[in-house]
């Protein structure tokens, strides 16, 4: 596995991204790409070491800053940067700031960036936290280049908001598998209902499942509520959809 620092350019800028390749000794026929969308602290080592995982799997994958639009910024501290007054107004401001379309209109040089790398056939995406309704916009967005769409603790995935990926559902043709924590309040009850609602109506080929005991942020390995046997389950569930969807 390798990994190389590139810049990616937009329709606003130069997104920086992490790009990781799989060993080229692997006997891997298939090297699909996979978009892995950041949660809300951006690109840091807890991050690369998930997508080195991943491209251990087999898997060109890209790390791009969502955030780029902003300049500089950070590092932030996964477990406090949301308990000091200026790192959250911060965060928020830049959660804010980058909307659903501006990561779904990016999403397009990602995944040009990917097939420039040597990724082959249909492309996944995966997003922990905010990544995670990047997801499932972007598998709206480019049905015809995304065939696998996973959300870990996503928020706000069927929200009120005009933008709420709930409301792109007759858009996707991905397969989806959505992994929530089982008390989130950026993923309540309500939403679920309202999001499997939306997902049958549209015949989306999806999967909610709900991880009883987990906390927002479970699946990252520096956050303060990562939890090791719910991470193992996650990265099974994982690993499994996307060969299953992007190998076969």
């Amino acid at each position: 596995m390798s990994k190389r620092e590139i810049a990616i350019k937009t329709g606003d800028g130069a997104a920086k991204a992490g790009l990781f390749l799989p060993d080229a000794a692997s006997p891997a026929i298939i090297r699909p790409g996979v978009v892995l969308y950041m949660d809300a602290f951006g690109p840091r080592p807890a991050l690369d070491g998930m997508a080195e995982r991943l491209a251990g799997e087999g898997y060109v994958v890209l790390v791009p800053d969502l955030f780029y639009r902003f300049g500089a910024y950070g590092p932030f501290d996964a477990k406090t940067a949301f308990r000091q007054d200026a790192s959250a107004k911060q965060l928020r401001a830049m959660i804010d700031g980058t909307s659903q379309a501006m990561t779904a209109a990016d999403t397009a040089y990602f995944l040009d960036a990917l097939t420039e790398a040597g990724a082959d056939g249909s492309a996944g995406v995966v997003g922990y936290c905010m990544g995670g309704s990047r997801a499932l916009s972007a598998a709206a967005a480019y049905p015809e280049r995304i065939a696998a769409a996973a959300s870990f603790h996503g928020g706000n995935l069927a929200s009120d908001k005009p933008d709420s990926p709930h409301l792109k559902a007759a858009s996707i043709k991905a397969r989806v598998h959505i992994g929530s924590a089982g008390v989130d309040g950026s993923f309540t009850p309500e939403q679920a209902a309202r999001l499997v609602e939306a997902f049958r109506l549209a015949e989306v080929d999806f999967l909610l499942e709900n991880y009883v005991g987990m906390a927002h942020g479970w699946c990252v390995p520096d956050h303060s509520v990562y939890d090791e046997a719910g991470a193992e389950r996650h990265w099974r569930r994982l690993t499994t959809f996307l060969a299953e969807t992007l190998k076969a």
